[in-house]
C-alpha cells in the first residue's frame, strides 16, 4: 500500500529535493527538532541557523542565558518551552559528550542510537528518527510528525490512538523493504503536504484527496 501510496503522492505534488548540506549535520537536526514544535519548517531553519550565527557554536549555545535564548527564540510558536528544551538537551549532550557531537551515533545501530537520544531531555521518537533519518547519518527510520501520524492513523495502518512511538512501532515493519533513507526522507516530507492540504485535523476533504482509494476513513467520509 505504501509503494502505491508514494506514487500518487509524488504525481501529485512532485518529487522533493532533500535539505541542504549544512542543514543535514546531526546536531542541526537535533536543534531544529528541539525547537520546532507546532512551527512550519522554514522557520525552524531559520531560528537554527540564526542561533548558531549568533553564538557561534553549540556549546555557547548551550551556555547561553536563558532569557537571551527564549527572546531568539521569538519566532517559534512556543518560544519559552523550545529555549528551555534546547539547552536542557545541549547541556546534557555536553555533560555525555564533552561537546555537543554526535558522531558516535554513526557507529551504532539504528534502534539503539536513536534510544540512547530519546534519553536526552527534549527527545522523544519524531526527533530521535530525524536526526537518524533526515541527516547525514541517512538512516532507514521513519519520522513521523502530527500530520504523517494522523494519515496513517486514518487509512488504518496504526492504532486510532498510537503515540509517536506506537505509531513508528507499527509502521516501520510495513515500510517497503527496498526504500533508502533517502526514500523515507522523501515519503515523510509528501505526507506532511498531504496532511496540509486534504487530510487537515478537522473537515478533512476526502473526496479530492489524492489518497481516497487508499483510506478507509476517506471511503467512508466520502459515501456519506
Amino acid at each position: 500500500m505504501l509503494r502505491r501510496l508514494q506514487a500518487l503522492l509524488v504525481q501529485r505534488f512532485g518529487r522533493i529535493e532533500r535539505a541542504a548540506a549544512e542543514w543535514r549535520r546531526p546536531e542541526w537536526v537535533l536543534v531544529q527538532g528541539v525547537i520546532g514544535a507546532r512551527t512550519k519548517s522554514p522557520v525552524s531553519n531559520a531560528a537554527t541557523d540564526r542561533l548558531l550565527k549568533r553564538w557561534g557554536s553549540w556549546e555557547a549555545v548551550a551556555q547561553a542565558p536563558l532569557d537571551e535564548l527564549q527572546a531568539e527564540l521569538a519566532t517559534q510558536t512556543y518560544p519559552n518551552i523550545a529555549a528551555e528544551r534546547l539547552k536542557a538537551s545541549l547541556t546534557a549532550l555536553v555533560e555525555r559528550r564533552g561537546a555537543v557531537d554526535l558522531s558516535h551515533l554513526a557507529d551504532m545501530e539504528t534502534l539503539p542510537a536513536m534510544r540512547w537520544l530519546e534519553q536526552l531531555p527534549g527527545i522523544g521518537r519524531k526527533i530521535a528518527a530525524g536526526v537518524m533519518n533526515a541527516s547525514t547519518l541517512d538512516r532507514r527510520a521513519i519520522v513521523l510528525d502530527g500530520h504523517h501520524t494522523r494519515i496513517l492513523q486514518r487509512m488504518g495502518l496504526v492504532p486510532p490512538k498510537a503515540d509517536t512511538k506506537r505509531a513508528f512501532d507499527a509502521i516501520m515493519p510495513a515500510m517497503p523493504e527496498e526504500w533508502s533513507g533517502a526514500d523515507y526522507d522523501e515519503h515523510h516530507l509528501l505526507m506532511k503536504k498531504l496532511g496540509q492540504t486534504w487530510c487537515r485535523p478537522a473537515a478533512p476533504q476526502c473526496g479530492d484527496c489524492v489518497a481516497l482509494s487508499l483510506c478507509k476513513t476517506g471511503q467512508a467520509r466520502a459515501g456519506d
